[in-house]
């Protein structure tokens, strides 16, 4: 499975709403990532140019997208990021295909 990493913050309505009626952010995002067929890794809140991050794993990236538009468009949600992120491993498969394809290419002006 693909590993993705999600961050985001909430929305001024969602922090008012959530100061008023407390909610488990964690179990919300759980619920709708397992709902799209992904495997839900971790949610923390986070303190700087975020408010959240979460990491989720799924080979259905359509699934993923869409599960994304649903929480963004409830608008508790606003500046969600998506990454992809790789393991040490697919790292190290990755420079080893690099290396073995360098000497195929010619960089522009060369």
């Amino acid at each position: 499975m693909s590993t993705f990493i999600i961050s985001g913050n909430y929305s001024h309505n969602a922090i008012k709403g959530m100061m008023a009626n407390p909610s488990d952010r964690e179990a919300a995002v759980r619920s709708l990532v397992e709902g799209m067929g992904g495997k839900f890794i971790s949610y923390y809140v986070t303190t700087g140019a975020h408010d959240f991050q979460l990491t989720v794993e799924s080979d259905d990236t359509v699934s993923l997208m869409a599960a994304l538009i649903v929480a963004g468009a409830g608008g508790g949600v606003t500046n969600m990021q998506t990454v992809q992120a790789f393991s040490s491993a697919d790292f190290m498969a990755a420079q080893k295909k690099a290396g073995a394809l360098a000497g195929t290419f010619k960089s522009a002006g060369q």
